[in-house]
């Protein structure tokens, strides 16, 4: 359990198929797995799921992504919009975006092609 949040994770060799382009196959998993809990404790769950570490090494990219970001942001005055991403990454920029003092975040978009803004605080 990481916060309020269930963790599972999936390790050993060869899993790129269970990862597939972009993380999808795992989003798809994921998601499968969340019905699959909901359907035999009647609760939805928030749980998440990572395999091969990809979860984990995203993590650490968009920190950095956003910190740069943030960074470039704060000394320039000008927005800069983020690739579309999925609500777990947009959840770890936005995270770190509020963390930045003269910085904040917003989504924009709708998905699948839901991107995050950094904008100049006024």
């Amino acid at each position: 359990v990481e916060g309020d949040r269930a963790s599972v994770a999936i390790v050993g060799g060869k899993l790129g198929d269970l990862i597939g382009p972009d993380g999808a196959t795992l989003e798809a998993l994921q998601e499968l797995t969340r019905l699959a809990v909901a359907q035999s404790t009647g609760v939805r769950s928030r749980l998440m799921l990572d395999v091969g570490g990809y979860r984990a090494k995203r993590r650490a990219d968009l920190t950095s992504l956003a910190a740069e970001t943030a960074r470039r942001v704060a000394a320039s005055g000008q927005p800069e919009r983020l690739s579309p991403m999925n609500p777990f990454e947009r959840k770890v920029v936005h995270d770190v975006i509020a963390s930045v003092a003269g910085v904040h975040s917003e989504s924009e978009g709708e998905e699948p092609r839901r991107r995050v803004v950094v904008l100049p605080d006024r």
